[in-house]
């Protein structure tokens, strides 16, 4: 190999060295902003209305910016790629009802939990609202959530559809192309207020998790600049203001 080969392939290297490194909090605050992936068909969470982005996260997560001395810069993508661009460093940080598992904390980093929750079944049958009573059901869910590797622990399912969004689940369940649809409790709240004629029942819980943002893996100085902002929110009452808001509760882990 000649020292113009070599030259160059140290010089790839060294390019690929500077992608593959995360922004700091110094060079987010040198920006003057944080840019943030989510999607926006998550209910009370991260959802648009009368066209502006609203939800639990969204609002939680400019008032944690807003500390750190930034503004947030959205990226609205599908649920499946948010997790995916940080490790591409296509921005700096994902928020959408993340729930923290084992798995997902080998391929990133979690900032602290912003509230805890689970999944709960929704199904027009109120028989069906329970593990047990998933036997031989059909069961919608969104993509690329904790809930679909829970699903496929129970035994005897007879299938699990999977779909982009909550919304094509929820499509599915009212026109009795599934028997039941698994999804976070509040976001299932909300869609059976939304449509009392619906007759949508919630039942039990499938799971119970933590949730929070992400960062890429390792990016140490992001997440405890934004932990350190997020515990100033909880304690001066930003935090159970936004959360009543959108919940009628105050949802952080206890």
């Amino acid at each position: 190999m000649n020292s113009l080969i070599r030259f160059s392939i140290l010089c790839a290297s060294l390019v690929m060295s500077v992608v593959a490194e995360a922004r700091t909090i110094e060079e987010v605050k040198a920006s003057g902003k944080l840019i943030v992936a989510t999607e926006t068909a998550y209910p009370p969470f991260t959802y648009t209305q009368n066209g502006v982005r609203t939800g639990l996260d969204v609002e939680l997560m400019e008032a944690v910016a807003k500390k750190m001395g930034v503004k947030v810069e959205w990226q609205v993508l599908s649920f499946d790629v948010l997790l995916v661009g940080l490790a591409q460093n296509r921005w700096d940080m994902a928020v959408s009802s993340i729930g923290i598992t084992p798995t997902r904390a080998k391929a990133v980093t979690f900032a602290n939990p912003e509230y805890c929750s689970g999944a709960v079944i929704v199904s027009k049958d109120p028989q069906v609202n329970s593990i047990a009573t998933l036997k031989n059901k059909v069961i919608a869910v969104q993509t690329g959530t904790t809930y679909l590797p829970n699903l496929r622990a129970i035994p005897n399912v007879k299938e699990i559809k999977n779909y982009p969004k909550d919304a094509d689940a929820i499509s599915a369940l009212l026109a009795g192309r599934v028997d039941a649809w698994v999804s976070d409790r509040f976001s299932a709240k909300a869609a059976v207020n939304s449509m009392p004629q619906a007759g949508l029942k919630i039942g039990g819980f499938v799971l119970v998790e933590k949730l929070a943002a992400a960062v890429k893996k390792d990016n140490l100085s992001l997440a405890n600049a934004y932990n350190k902002a997020l515990a100033e929110v909880m304690a001066d009452g930003t935090y159970k203001k936004i959360s009543e808001k959108y919940t009628a509760e105050d949802v952080r882990c206890k």
